[in-house]
């Protein structure tokens, strides 16, 4: 019976450490996204027209991929990655 039941711990702990990880990498994806794009930004600066706006509207300063890249990793981490937190949480 104690082997019945220390097998049953032992499952339980397996799955708490599998939804800590999990829990772990969804919300870093975010920070690492934009850390990539401003990883990008610094790497190929001539990509950044703020730098050199030669004659650029506001618009074209504003669209640049690595600008992108770090407001998606910003917003994923603010707005999707509680919920799928939530949601890995819920399956425990």
């Amino acid at each position: 019976m104690s082997a019945d039941l220390a097998h049953e711990l032992k499952a339980k702990t397996e799955e708490r450490t599998t939804t800590r990880t999990r829990v772990r990498v969804v919300l870093a994806i975010g920070p690492v996204v934009a850390l990539a794009g401003l990883a990008w930004a610094l790497v190929q600066p001539w990509r950044l027209t703020l730098l050199h706006p030669h004659g650029q509207g506001l618009w074209w300063l504003l669209a640049e991929p690595p600008v992108y890249a770090a407001l998606v990793g910003i917003l994923f981490r603010l707005l999707v990655a509680p919920g799928l937190v939530a949601d890995l949480e819920a399956d425990r």
